[in-house]
Order: C-alpha cells, then sequence, then structure tokens
C-alpha cells in the first residue's frame, strides 16, 4: 500500500482517464494541427479542462483549497499524459501548476484560500512571471521592481511594480499572475490580478513549435497592488519560495521530455509494424530497430526510472531536491528531443510531412531542454553542487550508491548493477582527480562531469527498478532487465572514455598518473560494459514490437 502523499492508484486513473476522454473529444488530429497552423491559443479547450464538470486542473491544488491534493507522482503521471496528446496545449495547462506554486509553498493561509481557492472554483488561468529579457535563468538578477507604498503607521500598505517580464507562458491570456519583484528586502513574489491598472501583455511570440501555447511578455508600469499580495507578507523570501519547488517545476518539464519523447517512439514502433522495404517490414531489420528504436526505448525507460524514484521522495516528504530535479529535467529532455529526432528519421520523408505529427512533436519537445532552466543551467547545477557534495564526502557520495547496488544481489547481477556499481565508484574518482588539479574551474570540465552524473545517477536507479521485477513475472520484466543492463553497460563505457578523454585533453596528468587512475577504477572493466550487448539488444526488439501482423 502506498504511503505517500497524494492521490492513490484508483483515483489517479480516473483522472487520467478522464484527461483521454476530454482528449479524444477536444484534441483530435485535425484540431492539434489546426491549433499549430494558426499558432493559435486554445481557450476553449483549456477552459474545458478546467470547468467544474471536468476540473481537470484540481490535481495540482491541494485539497484544504478544494483541490485534489495530487502529488508530485500524480502531477508528474498527469504532465507526461499530456505531452503525450499535444506539447502546446500541456505547456499551456501546466503553465497554472507552476504559477501557483509560489502560493502554496510561499502564500499565508489567509492568502492560500484567497487565490487557490478562486483558482480552483472559478478555473482561472494563471502565468508564472519570473524570466526577463536581460536575466533569462538567472533570477538573482531580475530588474522589476516593486516600490513600498508607506501608510501612516510607516508600514507600506501597497506597493508599485514595475519591470518587464519575458517569455511568460499564459502571459496574453491569464486572469493572475505570480510575479516576483524587488523589493527593498530583497526578491519578493507577488499575486496580481489581470485587470489591475498598468499590467499589459505584448505580442504573441511566433515560435518554432509549443504553438498552441500562449508565449508574450508581461508589462508592468506603476502597477500598484495592496500589501497583503506580497505572499509571506515579508519581503526577500522569492527566492527561497522559487527555489523551494524547483526541484518539483523541473521533474515535471522531465514529465514532458519523456512523454513527447514516448509518444515519438511509439509512433516510430507503429509504422515499422506497417511500412515494408525490400520486401519485408521495418521492425525486421536491424537498421531500423537496433539503430532507431532500441537506444531509446532503453534511455526512456532509464529516464522514467529515475523520476519515478524522484516523485516518491518528493512525496515522502524529502526536501532540497533541487539537483535531482535538474538530473532529471537534463537527461530526460535531451532524450525525448533525441528520440522525436530519430522519429522524423524512421519515417523517413513521410516523418517531414505535417500528416504524420512526428515532424511536430521533434519542434515542440526542443522547447523542454530551454525553458525552466537551459540544459546547460542543469549543468551548472549539477555539477557545482554533486563535485561539493563528492569532495565533502572523499567520494563517499557516489560510492554509496555502489555499495547500495551491490546489495541487490543475484538480481542485481541479473540488470547490471554491478557495472553501474563500477561506473559510480569510477565518478568519484574522476571528481577527486580532477578537483586536485582544480579541473572544475573550467566549466567545459564542469559541464562534461554533470553530464556524466546524470548517466551514473539513471543507471543506479534504474538497476533498481528492474532489480525489483527479475523473475516476478511483470509484464515489463521482458523490456526493463535486458534494458537496464545496456543502459549499466553504456554508462561504464561512457565513464571511461569521458574520463580519459578530460584527463588527456587538460594535459595536467603525466603518463604514471593517467596509468594509476586507470588501474584505480577497473579501466579495462569499464570497457568491458559493452559485452553482451548485441544480445540484449536482440531481446528488446520483440518486448517494444510486440505482435506483427
Amino acid at each position: 500500500m502506498r504511503q505517500l502523499a497524494g492521490l492513490d492508484d484508483e483515483t489517479l486513473g480516473a483522472v487520467l482517464d478522464t484527461l483521454h476522454s476530454v482528449a479524444a473529444k477536444l484534441l483530435d488530429k485535425d484540431t492539434r494541427l489546426e491549433l499549430d497552423a494558426k499558432d493559435e491559443f486554445p481557450r476553449a479547450q483549456i477552459e474545458e479542462m478546467m470547468s467544474p464538470e471536468v476540473g481537470l486542473h484540481l490535481i495540482f491544488l491541494a485539497a484544504d483549497v478544494g483541490g485534489l491534493g495530487g502529488g508530485a507522482r500524480d502531477v508528474f503521471r498527469t504532465s507526461e499524459e499530456m505531452a503525450r496528446i499535444d506539447l502546446g496545449v500541456a505547456t499551456a495547462f501546466l503553465a497554472i501548476a507552476l504559477g501557483v506554486d509560489p502560493i502554496e509553498v510561499g502564500g499565508t493561509d489567509e492568502q492560500r484560500q484567497r487565490w487557490l481557492g478562486r483558482i480552483a472554483e472559478e478555473g482561472q488561468i494563471v502565468a508564472y512571471g519570473v524570466t526577463e529579457p536581460a536575466a533569462g535563468s538567472n533570477v538573482s538578477s531580475l530588474k522589476t521592481v516593486a516600490e513600498p507604498i508607506m501608510g501612516p503607521d510607516g508600514k507600506p500598505e501597497a506597493y508599485k511594480i514595475n519591470g518587464t517580464k519575458q517569455f511568460i507562458t499564459n502571459g496574453g491570456v491569464a486572469q493572475v499572475y505570480s510575479i516576483l519583484a524587488r523589493t527593498p528586502g530583497g526578491p519578493s513574489f507577488f499575486v496580481v490580478d489581470r485587470d489591475t491598472p498598468g499590467l499589459s501583455s505584448g505580442p504573441h511570440e511566433e515560435k518554432l513549435g509549443i504553438r498552441a501555447s500562449n508565449t508574450t511578455q508581461v508589462i508592468l508600469e506603476d502597477v500598484v497592488v495592496p500589501a497583503d499580495q506580497l505572499l509571506g507578507l515579508e519581503e526577500g523570501k522569492g527566492l527561497e519560495q522559487a527555489n523551494e519547488v524547483f526541484g518539483y517545476t523541473r521533474l515535471m518539464v522531465a514529465a514532458f521530455g519523456l512523454g513527447a519523447g514516448e509518444e515519438a517512439f511509439a509512433r516510430a514502433v507503429q509504422y515499422s509494424k506497417e511500412r515494408e522495404q525490400f520486401g519485408e517490414l521495418l521492425c525486421k531489420k536491424q537498421g531500423y530497430t537496433h539503430k532507431l528504436l532500441v537506444p531509446h526505448a532503453v534511455r526512456l525507460e532509464a529516464g522514467r526510472a529515475y523520476c519515478e524514484s524522484i516523485a516518491d521522495r518528493i512525496d515522502g516528504g524529502e526536501k532540497n531536491l533541487q539537483v535531482e530535479g535538474a538530473v532529471a529535467k537534463l537527461f530526460v529532455t535531451e532524450e525525448g528531443q533525441a528520440a522525436a529526432a530519430d522519429a522524423v528519421q524512421a519515417h523517413g520523408g513521410y516523418g517531414y510531412t505535417r500528416e504524420y505529427e512526428v515532424e511536430k512533436i521533434y519542434r515542440d519537445v526542443r522547447i523542454t531542454t530551454i525553458y525552466e532552466g537551459t540544459s546547460e543551467i542543469q549543468q551548472s547545477i549539477i555539477g557545482m553542487f554533486r563535485w561539493r557534495s563528492v569532495v565533502r564526502s572523499k567520494g563517499g557520495f557516489y560510492r554509496d550508491m555502489a555499495s547500495q547496488l551491490r546489495d541487490l544481489g543475484d538480481a542485481g547481477e541479473t540488470v547490471g548493477a554491478p557495472l553501474a556499481a563500477l561506473a559510480a565508484d569510477a565518478l568519484a574518482e574522476l571528481v577527486l582527480t580532477c578537483h586536485r588539479k582544480r579541473l572544475p574551474r573550467q566549466q567545459y570540465v564542469m559541464f562534461e562531469l554533470a553530464r556524466l552524473m546524470a548517466e551514473v545517477e539513471t543507471a543506479v536507479e534504474f538497476c533498481r527498478k528492474a532489480a525489483g521485477l527479475v523473475d516476478s513475472g511483470d509484464a515489463q520484466e521482458a523490456l526493463l532487465v535486458p534494458a537496464a543492463r545496456l543502459h549499466a553497460g553504456a554508462t561504464a563505457l561512457t565513464l571511461a572514455t569521458a574520463a580519459q578523454e578530460l584527463l588527456l585533453g587538460s594535459g595536467l596528468y603525466d603518463g604514471e598518473e593517467l596509468a594509476s587512475f586507470r588501474e584505480t577504477v577497473h579501466f579495462d572493466e569499464l570497457l568491458a560494459g559493452s559485452a553482451g550487448r548485441m544480445a540484449d539488444m536482440d531481446l528488446i526488439v520483440p518486448a517494444i514490437i510486440g505482435d506483427v501482423e
């Protein structure tokens, strides 16, 4: 029995069933293509999804303000399924969840009831106003200013806000805005109504993808709001409130990458079962299956395993998972983009046409590596904080992961856990080796370490998940067990080759030092991670293709 925050399995299933039912009625293929072609916000569809009869927005609102009280797992699954339907619509809808997060974590009880209760009851569209033209992902450098207007008692009775927000999802259609502005006490969030004088939106941005979402500037010119619209009624808490939800919100963007990647992958699989080439179905050809399908089956499932683990930790009450959110977003959105790119390739010329929709998915999913912090921002976060953790623990951070994998026993052996453990140990040694000569001060090195950290951490969680399926009879076992072995082996090989390139490329290590490093990390064993790779790829093909008529 699940003892975590959120919905029970039956209620979550009912929510997802409702989502699919509504999507079938409101977002059929012709509608999706029309919204994309016209660059049009689906107001009617969003309003029906938030209507009292449907109430899909209630999943991300707490029960005490009239919501369903969904947890991280629930919103993750909803985000994933919405992204499979249409990532533009998903972005528009889940931006509402992003907009209410500062109110949920930073608002007083009265503020939560006032604003979240209204959003729950009236189905109002919300926007999250943080990003600025010159600041991008660096929220600490914001220029929007909230100047206090003092009352007779010498305390602020209102604030006058001036500034411009950039690339705001729902910016031109929202009824409520969460605005981050600089006050004398530091960055602070304010809740601002659409009809407040001085608030306006710029023209809709014409975008490569997610064209069904509305993206505009939000302009604040002498916007005066009462002091009770300062979230928490205390200045200077804005960055703290934003950071508190980054682990959660970046996990949800990872869900977008996962859902879009899965949909593109599923379409490539289906196409392979219908299209013949030289008298044989594409699903019978290794050049198709082993190049364009199997690698994505492996990495999408590795990303899912990692995201599920983080969602459960959030629902279990664990705090400060910002780095884990960054790992999820980096790994899964990059993979979702790669899966969509290969789905276009897998369809040949048809993949380049609007009719098959994979080109749309490819355009849509591209944004997931950019919004809510670019992949490079995630690498900066992962590299900096994980480097500190490894150095402070003298390598224990990753060596503890390796030890836990070795404790999985025979099931762990079956899913490749020893290789993933070897990679985790080697990563610890690599970080310490780089640290001794201050290599992480070079941004390129830090980015590469972050990439390797994401590979290792996803391999660890994938092995744990797959080990629980060994000899279980679960329908997923045929796919996840060989896929976990493949990901563990690929991670070991990637770690070995990337480490060699970093140390050699730096020019700071002599032959003796390099030889000592290779011996310490069991370099040859890492390289041997490719053993049996072809056989495992062969096993995965029938698991993803299924029956062929």
